[in-house]
Formats: structure tokens, sequence, C-alpha cells
């Protein structure tokens, strides 16, 4: 019946229905007048509890719980946004000065003998919603930046045989490969770094590029797969 009723309102040409419809809408989203100065006054006042409460949070909670899941010296450690999530058997090892977007995710491959290692240095950046699949190693050396949505992809997670991929057997250790981003690296937004590969020093990747195959020292690489397109010094 109500549903009838809607559909009436909704298509009727007759004036009461459309009245009505529109009074109808009017109720469901009701406005009020703003007062420039009381509402100026109240977003304020908002915007500063609720920052607050976020560094209140992340000083006594977030930061404490994530360094205990990591070693290294870790000085001044700033994460932003919540907490990195942990999954799989990871070693991590973080040096100082670095900030990590909380919007996260660091995975170690399940399956290795040894146990995989994040390694971070001194004055690194992590942006929001990165995620490092570490199959054996990765490395992030000191100065390196690394904007949102980057993936190092350190092992697949899954066999290439489709048969094997259904019966939820892993990956090969063939698939597995190291990445190493070298001092003072950066990679844009949306970039996917594949196992086995190393990126130079100084070295900048456009945004949105898959890197393949090495990138050497102070160039900037960009596409998919990523080349070569200029060089930053001789």
């Amino acid at each position: 019946m109500l549903i009838q009723l809607k559909l009436w309102l909704k298509n009727s040409n007759n004036p009461l229905a459309t009245w009505l419809f529109q009074f109808a809408k009017s109720l469901r989203n009701p406005q009020i007048i703003v007062i420039p100065v009381l509402h100026a006054s109240l977003y304020y006042l908002h915007y500063f509890i609720k920052e607050l409460c976020h560094e209140l949070v992340r000083i006594f909670y977030y930061t404490p719980l994530f360094k205990s899941q990591i070693k290294g010296s870790k000085k001044r450690l700033y994460l932003y946004s919540g907490m990195p999530q942990i999954l799989g058997k990871l070693k991590i090892e973080c040096k100082d000065d670095v900030r990590i977007s909380g919007i996260s995710t660091l995975c170690g491959r399940v399956s290795n003998e040894r146990e995989p290692l994040l390694s971070i240095g001194n004055n690194v950046d992590i942006g929001w919603q990165n995620a490092f699949s570490v199959g054996r190693t990765i490395i992030l050396e000191d100065d390196v930046r690394l904007a949102g949505r980057v993936f190092l992809a350190g092992f697949p997670g899954h066999p290439i045989d489709c048969d094997r991929r259904a019966n939820s057997e892993s990956d090969d250790e063939s698939q597995i490969g190291d990445i190493i981003i070298k001092r003072g690296a950066w990679l844009g937004t949306g970039v996917t770094v594949l196992g086995g590969v190393t990126i130079g020093e100084g070295a900048i990747i456009g945004a949105g590029s898959v890197v393949t195959k090495d990138i050497p020292d102070f160039t900037i690489a960009a596409g998919n797969p990523a080349k070569v397109v200029k060089k930053i010094k001789e």
C-alpha cells in the first residue's frame, strides 16, 4: 500500500499528488537558517575537539600499539589516520623520523621458511592506502617518498596454474622477488612495483606506472611498463 502511494505521488500528474510529493521531500530534508557567527564558531569548536581527540588517540593508543609490533630505533614515528594493518608473518624494522598513514596494509608471505622482512630507513614517508606484499625482503632506504595507493608486490599470492589456484595452493618460490627502493626515490600516486625490482637512488616514478624492471639512479620513469623518460643527473 505504501509503495503504491509513493508511486502515485511520484508519477501522477494530479496537482494534489505533485504538492504532496514536494511536501514529503521537504520533510525528509529539512533546512534551518545559518547564523554565521554561531555556526562558524561551532564549526571551529568541532574541528578543534576532533583534532584534539585524534592527536590524543594517536599519541597514547595507536603509536605505542604499532611500535610494540616493530623493531629498530623507531624514534619520532608519526602515524596519521589510524594504525597500519599487519597481516601474515612479517618482521618490520623501522628507523627514525618515519611517517606512515594508518590506512596502509603490510603483508608478509605466510609460506616462507624464514620470516619476511620490511626494512624502513630514516625520514621515509608512506602515504595513504599503500599496500606492501613482502615475499622475502622489501627495503625502503633513507629519504624515500611514497605517495598514495602505492603497491609493492613482492609476491602474487597465487600460482600461475589455474587448477592449483582452484585448490587454494600458494605461489611458487620462482614468483617471489625482493624490492629495493634506494635513497631519495619518489614514487607517485598509484605506482605498482613488482618483485625483483630495484628503483635507483633519487629516481622518480610517474603516477600510475607499473615498474617491472630496475630503474637507474637519478632518472624519471613512467608508463606501463615503466620506462626511463628523462635523466635528472648525467
